[in-house]
């Protein structure tokens, strides 16, 4: 097997790039997409929380909290995305939910 060496160059990229130089690229940041768990009466307050954790990789008494919201008041928001984030987090949601015999629904709206 050969291995293949490349000399890197130390370059300093030292104040070359600021925020005007971005702005005048036109660039910006992407707008945000809030995702909002929904309650329902059958899905456990259990599988909710894993969710929060291993989806949206909340901590635990994040979860509980948010989970407490879902159950309360009817909602619950998880946190603000990047569009493509927050569908995909979406689909592994009712994905697993499924899988699990749970009817549990995620929305997004925009910020």
């Amino acid at each position: 097997m050969q291995l293949l060496y490349i000399k890197l160059m130390s370059l300093s990229f030292e104040n070359q790039f600021d925020t005007t130089t971005i702005n005048e690229f036109g660039l910006e940041e992407p707008p945000g997409y809030r995702v909002i768990l929904l309650n329902d009466d059958f899905t456990t307050k259990d599988f909710v929380e894993l969710i929060l954790v291993k989806i949206f990789h909340k901590s635990q008494s994040e979860a509980v909290k948010i989970t407490e919201s879902v159950h309360k008041q009817g909602k619950g928001i998880v946190g603000v995305y990047p569009f493509d984030i927050a569908a995909t987090r979406i689909e592994i949601v009712h994905s697993n939910a499924r899988a699990n015999g749970f009817p549990l629904r995620c929305t997004m709206e925009k910020v």
